[in-house]
C-alpha cells in the first residue's frame, strides 16, 4: 500500500494529495469527487501524512497503513462511520486487535473508517510502496557529509584585503580649552 502524498489537514474534513509547495503554502487537491485544490498556509496549517500516523497500541503503536490493510483483507464488512459505539469497537478488535481501548477513542475510529472509505476506490492498496534501502540512505549521509567537510577553494587571482578595508583605529586626542 503506497499513501506517500496523502495527507490530513487540521480543521479540514477528508483527506488530500499533496501537490506541490510554493511561497503561500502547500497546494492540495482534494480526494473526494470534486477535486477541489486549496493552498493551504505553512504557517498556521499542520499536515499529517498517512504514512506516519500510529494507533496507540497496549505494547507497540501500530502504523495506520497495517490497519488499513488489515480492513481490506478482514472478510467483515466495514460499518457505516455513523454507526454505533459497540459496533465500531467490535470491528476495530478484529482490525487492530492489540490497539489500547482507553486511549483510541469512537471518534478516532470514526475518522479512520472515513478514510478507508475515502481510499478504497483509489488505486493506493494496490500499489506497493517504494523502500528505501539501508545502503543508498547511507551513501546519501556521508554525501552530505564530505560535502560539509569540504572548503571551497579561494581563487588564485584574490587580493588581499586593503588598507581602507581594515577598521579605522582610536584616535587619542586631547582637548585643549581655552586656546
Amino acid at each position: 500500500m503506497n499513501l506517500r502524498g496523502i495527507v490530513a489537514v487540521s480543521g479540514r474534513p477528508g483527506l488530500f494529495k499533496l501537490v506541490g509547495q510554493n511561497k503561500g503554502g502547500y497546494v492540495l487537491e482534494s480526494l473526494d469527487a470534486q477535486k477541489v485544490k486549496i493552498v493551504a498556509n505553512i504557517t498556521t496549517t499542520k499536515l499529517a501524512s498517512l504514512e506516519d500516523i500510529t494507533i496507540y497500541g497496549e505494547d507497540d503503536d501500530l502504523k495506520l497503513v497495517d490497519v488499513l490493510t488489515n480492513i481490506t483483507a478482514a472478510k467483515v464488512t466495514v460499518p457505516d462511520a455513523k454507526s454505533d459505539a459497540n459496533a465500531l469497537k467490535s470491528f476495530f478488535e478484529t482490525v487492530a486487535p492489540n490497539h489500547d481501548q482507553e486511549k483510541v477513542y469512537i471518534s478516532d475510529m470514526k475518522k479512520i473508517i472515513t478514510w478507508y472509505h475515502l481510499l478504497k476506490e483509489l488505486p493506493l492498496f494496490t500499489e506497493t510502496a517504494t523502500p528505501v534501502d539501508a545502503d543508498q540512505e547511507s551513501v546519501k549521509t556521508e554525501d552530505k557529509v564530505e560535502k560539509k567537510i569540504k572548503a571551497t577553494p579561494k581563487p588564485s587571482n584574490t587580493k588581499a584585503p586593503a588598507k581602507t578595508a581594515q577598521p579605522a583605529k582610536k584616535a587619542s586626542m586631547t582637548s585643549k580649552k581655552g586656546v
